[in-house]
């Protein structure tokens, strides 16, 4: 008995005790012990926070790539297949971030194997997914970097926890789960049949299939790049959030047999469908009353109108046709100032700088002075039914680095100022964006001189909005369903 309690001491040593005091439902070494007994080569990888603009400013990464400033990505590090060695590259961005640089936060999978993450959701936070990115992928000759999507992410909606057994109503926060990212039916079953061997039950595991259909399985140099992460947003408490983030109370595993199986391959996931028919177009009248005024407000400043357009294409579109779609979440919608989507064939860890050549028709600056600012506005998403959550961020268009995020939280009572009249106002919000905010308590200060993290004077910059998952349809809305948010760039007049 006392052999055993060491062993159990020891493994809590191993896998940090954060996991070993949080897990309440199954027994992590049971369920690898089992692994082993039916064949299969476990091995251990890490948690950790992708911080983009900590890879931007340390010179590892040429940009930041349209980060989302107010969500912590969690990546999956996992150990390279058995018998080959995580690039030279790679080790040097996930040493930068603080791991073992014996892990990869991109990776090749073979047909038959498995990634298993097992341990806790976020804690109480406005959203978070589990998100399986294809980063690269061959397209004739040419390596590319689509970092695109080919499934819908698990979102806290439809995973399956303790709180929230078979995917139904509960609490899905701080909950044990367990996440399968596989191609194969026969591995899913064999892993599904060890962690219940372990004390897992089937209501809390879930399954993120990797459909062999439409990706290039294998290790070969070929063969397709991956990578997943949980995106939490907006958390309640900062310390947990802190602790979460820096001791992920989960361990993740790449699983491999010893022998190879007959596949099985899963079919295509279904996609949740986006749209219910509802839209926010009744308010365009109350957004253009907004609009007049706002310009009156401002008419003694110079008004430039931004475009506003769909951010990125659909996530599919971008593997179709090999272009860079910068993981275009199936959860969300994505608007931002200019003309055109994202939608140009990149290679992996591409320069943003001078890359986007139409933007520098909608990008602007900001200076110092105080007549200098940017006012956006539109319809609160949230409040009209049509979102969880949505924030608007503010990017450097060399380094696509967003520095900070309004969020629909700071919205409640921002257009009632401009429309004291109109009861429909509380589905709209204005907002200012200026270097200093000069005692506007609805205004996002835009920093500067602090590296990634703020804009320089002289340096372009573009807002990025993010409209995030539709409670009824457990996806992102429809495009065709939301108005468009929107920007006005004042300056003095000339």
């Amino acid at each position: 008995m006392k052999g055993y309690i060491l062993l159990g001491v020891l493994f809590a040593m191993l896998i940090g005790t954060g996991l070993a005091q949080n897990v309440k439902t199954g027994d992590v070494e049971a369920f690898q012990q089992a692994l082993e007994k039916d064949g299969f080569t476990v091995q251990k990888g890490e948690l950790g926070f992708f911080d983009f603009i900590k890879l931007y400013d340390t010179g590892v990464l040429p940009s930041a790539y349209g980060n989302n400033p107010t969500t912590r990505y969690l990546g999956y590090f996992i150990p390279p297949a058995p018998g080959y060695k995580v690039d030279e590259l790679v080790s040097k961005i996930v040493r930068t971030l603080g791991m073992s640089g014996n892990t990869t936060s991109f990776w090749k999978q073979r047909p038959d194997e498995a990634v298993v993450f097992v341990g806790r959701t976020p804690p109480e936070c406005r959203f978070f997914n589990f998100d399986l990115v294809l980063f690269f992928r061959e397209y004739g000759n040419e390596t590319r970097w689509v970092f695109a999507p080919p499934v819908d992410p698990l979102n806290m909606d439809v995973i399956k926890t303790e709180g929230t057994p078979n995917g139904l109503a509960g609490n899905p926060f701080n909950q044990t789960t367990m996440v399968i990212t596989t191609a194969d039916k026969g591995i899913d079953q064999r892993i599904r049949a060890a962690a219940q061997s372990a004390g897992y039950s089937d209501n809390i595991i879930n399954t993120h299939v990797l459909p062999s259909s439409m990706l290039n399985l294998g290790l070969e140099n070929n063969s397709d790049v991956f990578g997943e992460a949980i995106r939490p947003a907006i958390f309640k408490d900062k310390q947990a959030a802190d602790d979460y983030t820096n001791n992920t109370p989960a361990i993740v595993f790449r699983i491999t047999p010893n022998e190879s199986a007959k596949l099985d391959p899963y079919d295509v996931p279904e996609l949740r469908v986006r749209g219910t028919g509802k839209t926010e177009f009744d308010l365009m009248d109350d957004l253009a009353e907004l609009r007049k005024a706002i310009l009156n407000k401002y008419s003694g400043l110079n008004a430039t109108e931004l475009p506003t357009s769909i951010w990125v294409p659909d996530a599919i579109d971008g593997i179709q046709r090999g272009i860079n779609v910068l993981a275009p979440n199936n959860d969300a919608c994505y608007l931002w100032t200019a003309n055109q989507p994202v939608e140009s064939p990149t290679v992996p860890f591409y320069n943003t700088t001078g890359f986007y050549d139409f933007l520098k028709d909608s990008q602007v600056t900001l200076s110092n002075d105080t007549n200098d600012f940017i006012i956006v506005y539109g319809v609160n998403h949230v409040a009209k039914g049509k979102a969880t959550y949505a924030n608007i961020g503010v990017f450097g268009a060399n380094a696509w680095n967003g520095v900070g995020a309004i969020t629909d939280a700071d919205f409640n009572g921002t257009a009632e100022a401009y429309l004291p009249e109109n009861p429909n106002a509380k589905y709209l919000y204005v907002y200012k964006i200026a270097r200093h905010s000069n005692g506007d308590s609805h205004c996002f200060e835009v920093p500067y001189g602090v590296g990634g993290h703020g804009i320089d004077l002289d340096q372009p910059l573009f807002i990025g909005w993010r409209v995030y998952h539709e409670k009824s349809t457990k996806t992102g809305p429809s495009y065709s369903e939301i108005v468009y948010d929107r920007a006005i760039k004042f300056d003095p007049k000339k």
